[in-house]
C-alpha cells in the first residue's frame, strides 16, 4: 500500500469537507491501487475516476467519501450496494458496518472484486451477480442502500427494502447520454409517513441499466462504480 499516497488523499478529502473520522480512516486504510488496472496504478491516489474492466470506472475518491459520509453508517448496520464495479466502495464500507451486500451485473467485474475482497481479508462482504435495480429482497431489509449509477427516479422496490429510518443515497436525474446531464446525489430517509429527500451535490454518473449484459434489450453497457 502507498502510505504516502493514502495520507495525502485523506488530507485532500479533509480540505474538501469530509469530516467523518471513520470514513476518513477507511479511505486511508484501503489500498486503492488494488482496485485499479495496472496501467493506472501510479494514479491510484489522485482524486479522479479511472477506467476499469468492462468499460466501467472506479469513482473519484471524493465522491466515494462524500456518499459514504452521507449514508451515516453505524457499526451494526447491514448495507446494500448496487453496482460492485471494482469493489472499492464495498471495501470502504466494510470496516464501517456489520455486513455489506453488493450486486454487480458484469460477471467478470464481480469475479475480480471477489478476489480483491479475499486478498484483503474483507470477510463481511457478500456478493451477487444480478440486476441491481431489483435490490436483494431475500436478505433485506437494509439499514442503508447506496447506488453507484444514476436513475431518473429511485425505484419503489428499493425503498421498500429500507428499514424504518433507513437511508438511501443515489445519483438521481437525467440518464441520457447528453453533455448536459443534470443529476444530484440524493439522500432519502424512509420514515413513518413516507420518504424525505435531500439533494446534496451535483454529480454526473452514467445510467444504471436494467437486466444483465447478455440481455439483447440493453444497448448501453457503460457504468460508473
Amino acid at each position: 500500500m502507498n502510505d504516502h499516497g493514502s495520507i495525502a488523499l485523506v488530507s485532500d478529502l479533509r480540505k474538501m469537507g469530509i469530516t467523518d473520522a471513520r470514513v476518513l480512516a477507511a479511505m486511508e486504510r484501503t489500498p486503492r491501487e488494488e482496485f485499479v488496472e495496472k496501467p493506472f496504478e501510479t494514479s491510484a491516489y489522485e482524486n479522479t475516476a479511472l477506467p476499469i474492466a468492462c468499460g466501467q470506472t472506479i469513482s473519484q475518491p471524493y465522491i466515494v467519501a462524500f456518499a459514504t459520509q452521507a449514508l451515516e453508517v453505524e457499526p451494526k448496520h447491514r448495507v446494500l450496494e448496487l453496482g460492485t464495479g471494482s469493489g472499492y466502495q464495498a471495501a470502504i464500507l466494510s470496516p464501517l458496518c456489520r455486513m455489506v451486500y453488493t450486486i454487480e451485473r458484469h460477471k467478470p467485474l464481480l469475479v475480480q472484486a471477489e478476489a480483491r475482497f479475499k486478498k484483503l481479508g474483507l470477510n463481511n462482504i457478500v456478493t451477487r451477480h444480478a440486476d441491481g435495480l431489483k435490490g436483494w429482497a431475500d436478505v433485506g431489509p437494509f439499514d442503508r442502500i447506496i447506488l453507484s449509477a444514476a436513475v431518473t427516479e429511485v425505484p419503489q422496490i428499493l425503498i421498500n427494502q429500507l428499514k424504518p429510518n433507513g437511508i438511501l443515497v443515489a445519483p438521481v436525474g437525467q440518464t441520457t447520454t447528453s453533455a448536459s446531464i443534470s443529476q444530484s446525489l440524493t439522500k432519502m430517509i424512509r420514515n413513518e409517513t413516507g420518504v424525505t429527500r435531500q439533494s446534496l451535490i451535483p454529480v454526473m454518473f452514467v445510467p444504471m441499466i436494467e437486466g444483465l449484459p447478455n440481455d439483447p434489450r440493453n444497448s448501453d453497457e457503460r457504468g460508473n462504480r
